[in-house]
């Protein structure tokens, strides 16, 4: 995952559905399956439901760079760059960060120097693929063993960033504060 503009976005690795360093045939065969799952002849719409068009058309340019020896490795260059293209006051861990409760989600911050905090929502680390179970003023937040990313979180009230590293198969659990 990477961040751009504030908003995530997903890897081409990360819309197949495998590691960055699968070889050849994983990425073959994550495709064939993802094609599968999403050929729009295969899905029955409704009206609430998203188009299966975009998900199929995104694994689909996916697959045209991830295929390609040479495309993928210009593709592993410009993501790399990205990910080190911003300057960063520091790398933190998701056990570095502080979770608040909200109303429908959680806040994970850490403090800024400037007095302000860098925040994250919940739900993006959901659709990041992470769970997240409730025990009192307990919680729990489980990463999948496929994610590892990193996510640039802007500072609330000054130009200093830092960068979340997100270890795959993690395991936080950290007492709640209320707002």
């Amino acid at each position: 995952m990477i961040l751009s503009n504030n908003l995530i976005q997903k890897t081409q690795y990360e819309i197949i559905g495998i590691k960055e360093d699968a070889s050849h045939e994983e990425i073959r065969k994550a495709y064939r399956s993802s094609i599968l799952n999403y050929h729009p002849d295969k899905l029955q719409t409704t009206s609430e439901t998203p188009k299966p068009e975009n998900k199929f058309l995104e694994v689909q340019r996916a697959w045209e760079i991830l295929a390609d020896p040479s495309s993928r490795a210009l593709y592993d260059n410009e993501l790399r760059t990205l990910r080190q293209d911003t300057v960063t006051a520091e790398d933190v861990q998701l056990e570095d960060l502080s979770v608040e409760d909200g109303d429908s989600c959680f806040e994970l911050y850490y403090h800024c120097r400037c007095g302000d905090y860098f925040s994250f929502d919940s739900s993006e680390l959901v659709e990041m693929g992470c769970l997240f179970t409730r025990n009192g003023s307990k919680i729990s937040i489980q990463t999948p063993e496929s994610l590892a990313a990193s996510v640039i979180l802007p500072c609330g009230s000054c130009s200093l960033k830092v960068r979340l590293l997100i270890d795959g198969n993690t395991t936080l659990e950290t007492e709640l504060t209320n707002s």
